[in-house]
């Protein structure tokens, strides 16, 4: 069943209390997900990450809703502006993209990562920024299909890998 013309997509509102739920509820789910890592957010993210996205003036999101209200939540983007040094322009990281299972297949994503979009525009970036694993090709395929492409500066000196290490 195609449910596209159910979905709304809306900014999240930080200080609501229903979008701020939906935001804990997605990113939960997501963690849960074997793409974002097979475990649930702890009890100090679930309580701390709304504050934490909405003290940081660079940070937005929003989030698919299926139905009328905003009682469930289907899809979810998290983005954070950062700064290329190289252009001298904002840039806009996708930090989280999350879509439930059972909606997945809906443009769901794609239609978040517009909105995305609009507002990296509107925030003069030059750019959006994303990982995705490489265990995830359904996850690439869309990046991909909507214009993202492997990072290089000079194909000579190879594709960037992304790294972590961890401070704590």
């Amino acid at each position: 069943m195609n449910m596209t013309n159910n979905i709304r997509i809306s900014r999240v509102d930080y200080a609501n209390p229903s979008h701020a739920q939906a935001l804990v509820a997605m990113l939960d789910a997501y963690a849960r997900d074997p793409m974002g890592g097979g475990e649930g957010l702890s009890d100090f993210a679930k309580t701390n990450v709304v504050a934490g996205l909405a003290a940081r003036p660079h940070a937005f999101s929003f989030v698919a809703f299926a139905g009328a209200g905003d009682d469930q939540p289907v899809g979810l983007i998290n983005c954070i502006e950062g700064f290329s040094t190289f252009a001298s322009q904002p840039l806009v990281n996708v930090h989280d993209l999350a879509v439930m299972d059972g909606h997945r297949g809906q443009h769901i994503g794609e239609r978040l990562l517009a909105a995305a979009e609009d507002e990296a525009r509107a925030r003069g970036a030059c750019k959006l920024t994303l990982e995705v694993l490489s265990g995830n090709p359904g996850a690439a395929r869309l990046y991909k299909r909507v214009g993202f492409a492997q990072y290089e500066l000079d194909p000579a000196m190879g594709q960037a890998q992304f790294m972590q290490k961890w401070l704590a």
